[in-house]
C-alpha cells in the first residue's frame, strides 16, 4: 500500500502565476548582464578569445586554441556558437555583443526546461496532492502548472545563478543542456519522440560543452532510473516494452556521446579528491550554502517530507530524478577545480526539489522566508542605490571614498536609460512586497515570489546603476588601452606569463598581434607578467630587452603587465 502524499493543495492554491508577470520576470533576469558591458575577467574574456580565433581562422574547429594553447577545460560547441555569432555580426553591432545572443538563449532554454521538467514531474500520480473526501482538491493539470511556476521561481532565486549564467563560457552551455536532459527525463513517461530527441541533443551538447563525464553519469543514471520505473502506476504493464526500449536508446546515445568525446579528446581525467583539511571542506560548505540559497533548505525539506514515497516499493520519479541530478553535480563539485561551475548544473533539479516543498510548508515557515527575503533584498537594493548616488554626487562621503579607493581613476557617468530601468525595477519590487503582504494570496508558489523577485531586482540594479563601475573594474579594457597607448608602430608582440584572459583582451580589444616569446627576440615588443615583487621573470633576457614601463590595472589588484622594448643590435 502506498503511503499518502504529504501534499495538501486546494484548487485555489493551484492558481497559475500570471504569464505576463512570469515572462517579464524572466526577461528582467536574462537581459541585464548580456547588454551594455565588456567581456569580464577572466573566463568570460578567455572564452571570447577562443571564439575570435575560430572566427578568424587562426584555430582548428575540432580543437579550439588561443595563441596555440588549448583550453584548460576543453570544449567545442560553446566556442562554435560564439564564432558563428561573430561571423554574423552586422556593421552596427559589436562582436562581443553578438556572442552573447546564443548564450542568452541558452539561459532562456534552462529556464524553459526547468519549468517543463518540474511540470511533468508534478504530473506523476505519486506527486499529486491528497484527494479530499468531498472534492475541492487541486486538479492535476492546474497543480502541475503551479508547481512548475514554483520551480522556475526557485531557479531564478538561487544566488549563485546570476553571474555565471550571464558569462559566455562553456559553463552556461552545460547548464542549458543539463536542464534540457532534466526536462527530457521528466517528460518521457508522457511523450515519446520529443523527449528522446531532447535527451539525445542534451547528452551530445553536454559532452561537446566540456562535461562528458557529467553526461556519462547522468545518461546512464537516467536510463537506469527510467528502466526501474517501468512498472509504476503511470506506465502500466502495457507500456513496459516501450520504457525498456527508451532506456536502451538513452544508453546507446550516452555511449555515442562518450565515443565522440573520446575522439575529440574531450574526455579526460579531471577528478581531484578533496583534501582532508577543514579549510577545504569549509569552503565547499560555504559555497553550497550561499550559491544554492534559497533552494537547498527547501530541497532538504522535500526529501524529508516525501521520504516514505521515495523508498516505497515503486520509484517516486518526482523525487528520485532530481536527486540523481543533484547528487551527481554535488559529487562533481567536490572533485573538480571549478566547484562553482559544477554546482551550477545542480540548480535546475534542486529548484524542482524546492518546488515540491511548497505544498508541505507550514504558514510560520513561509512567513519566515518572506520576512528574511524582504529584509535581505531590500537592504541590497538600498546599498546599491546609496553607492550609485555617492558615485554621482559624492554624498554620502564614505561610499564615494570607498569607490575611489577600490577603483582609482574611475569617473562616473549618468545613463537615463539605466536610471529609468532601475527606477522601474524598484517600484515593481515595492508593488510585489505590497502584493505579498495581502492575506488573500493562497497560491502555493507565493513563498518564492519575493526570493525570485529580489534576486532579479538586485541583479538588474547592479547591471544598470553599477555597470560603468563593473566594466572599469572587471574588464581588461583599461589595462589594454593603457598598454596600447605606449606601443608605437606596427609589429608583433611577444608574450610571457600572460593569462588566457589577458591574451584574449589584448588580441580582441587591443587588436595586437601576439606570439609566444622566442629564444631569440623576433618582435620589437615584449609583454610579460611581473613577479609578485614586480620584478621581471627570470626567463627574460635583460641583455636583449629594455623595460619601458610597468602598467597596472587601476581596478584589479595584482593585474599588471611589464612592457619591454627590444634593444638595438
Amino acid at each position: 500500500m502506498n503511503p499518502p502524499t504529504p501534499a495538501i493543495v486546494t484548487q485555489a492554491g493551484a492558481r497559475r502565476f500570471p504569464r505576463w508577470a512570469l515572462l517579464l520576470l524572466c526577461c528582467a533576469y536574462v537581459l541585464p548582464g548580456f547588454i551594455g558591458r565588456d567581456a569580464w575577467k577572466s573566463a568570460d574574456m578567455a572564452s571570447l578569445g577562443y571564439m575570435a580565433e575560430l572566427a578568424n581562422g587562426s584555430s582548428h574547429w575540432l580543437m579550439p586554441t588561443l595563441m596555440g594553447t588549448p583550453a584548460q577545460n576543453p570544449a567545442t560547441l560553446p566556442y562554435w556558437l560564439g564564432a558563428w555569432a561573430i561571423g554574423l555580426t552586422p556593421a552596427w553591432a559589436s562582436a562581443d555583443f553578438m556572442v552573447r545572443i546564443p548564450f542568452g538563449m541558452l539561459l532562456a532554454l534552462a529556464m524553459v526546461a526547468t519549468w517543463y521538467g518540474t511540470y511533468y514531474l508534478a504530473r506523476n500520480p505519486a506527486a499529486q496532492p491528497v484527494a479530499f473526501a468531498f472534492g475541492g482538491e487541486a486538479l492535476p493539470a492546474d497543480y502541475s502548472r503551479a508547481m512548475a511556476d514554483g520551480g522556475l521561481l526557485a531557479f531564478i532565486a538561487c544566488l549563485g545563478l546570476a553571474q555565471l549564467s550571464h558569462e559566455t563560457t562553456p559553463a552556461l552551455a552545460q547548464l542549458g543542456f543539463t536542464a534540457l536532459l532534466f526536462f527530457a527525463m521528466g517528460a518521457l513517461p508522457y511523450r515519446q519522440f520529443g523527449p528522446l530527441v531532447a535527451a539525445a541533443s542534451a547528452l551530445m551538447g553536454l559532452s561537446l560543452s566540456g562535461a562528458p563525464s557529467i553526461a556519462l553519469l547522468l545518461g546512464f543514471g537516467s536510463a537506469a532510473l527510467h528502466y526501474v520505473d517501468r512498472h509504476t502506476e503511470l506506465s502500466g504493464t502495457i507500456n513496459v516494452q516501450r520504457t525498456v526500449r527508451e532506456s536502451i536508446v538513452i544508453t546507446v546515445v550516452t555511449l555515442m556521446a562518450a565515443t565522440l568525446s573520446f575522439g575529440l579528446d574531450l574526455l579526460r581525467w579531471k577528478i581531484e579528491l578533496p583534501k582532508a583539511v577543514w579549510s577545504d571542506w569549509q569552503g565547499h560548505f560555504e559555497l553550497l550554502v550561499w550559491f544554492t540559497w534559497p533552494a537547498w533548505p527547501l530541497a532538504l525539506w522535500t526529501v524529508w517530507r516525501w521520504r516514505h514515497q521515495l523508498f516505497n516499493q515503486s520509484i517516486s520519479r518526482h523525487i528520485a530524478l532530481p536527486l540523481l541530478f543533484v547528487c551527481t553535480c554535488l559529487g562533481a563539485t567536490l572533485t573538480t577545480k571549478s566547484p562553482d561551475r559544477s554546482l551550477l548544473l545542480a540548480l535546475p533539479a534542486m529548484a524542482a526539489l524546492a518546488a515540491f516543498a511548497l505544498p508541505t510548508l507550514k504558514r510560520q515557515v513561509a512567513a519566515l522566508i518572506d520576512w528574511f527575503t524582504l529584509l535581505f533584498f531590500s537592504g541590497c537594493a538600498f546599498i546599491i542605490w546609496v553607492v550609485w548616488i555617492a558615485m554621482q554626487t559624492g554624498v554620502p562621503a564614505q561610499p564615494a571614498a570607498n569607490v575611489a579607493r577600490l577603483a582609482p581613476g574611475f569617473e562616473a557617468s549618468f545613463s537615463p536609460i539605466a536610471f529609468a530601468c532601475a527606477c522601474a525595477a524598484s517600484f515593481a519590487w515595492a508593488w510585489l512586497v505590497k502584493w505579498r503582504a495581502g492575506r488573500h494570496q493562497a497560491a502555493i508558489w507565493k513563498s518564492l515570489v519575493l526570493p525570485a523577485g529580489g534576486a532579479a531586482l538586485s541583479w538588474l540594479l547592479v547591471t544598470t546603476l553599477w555597470m560603468p563601475l563593473l566594466n572599469y573594474a572587471q574588464s581588461y579594457n583599461t589595462l589594454v588601452h593603457r598598454t596600447a597607448a605606449q606601443i608605437s608602430g606596427p609589429g608583433c608582440i611577444e608574450t610571457l606569463g600572460l593569462g588566457q584572459g589577458q591574451i584574449a583582451a589584448f588580441q580582441f580589444y587591443g587588436k595586437l598581434q601576439l606570439i609566444p616569446m622566442q629564444p631569440q627576440p623576433s618582435c620589437p615588443w615584449l609583454l610579460a607578467e611581473p613577479q609578485s615583487d614586480f620584478s621581471p621573470l627570470p626567463d627574460i633576457d635583460l641583455a636583449a630587452w629594455t623595460l619601458k614601463s610597468l602598467i597596472q590595472h587601476p581596478g584589479i589588484e595584482g593585474e599588471s603587465v611589464m612592457l619591454f622594448l627590444k634593444k638595438s643590435d
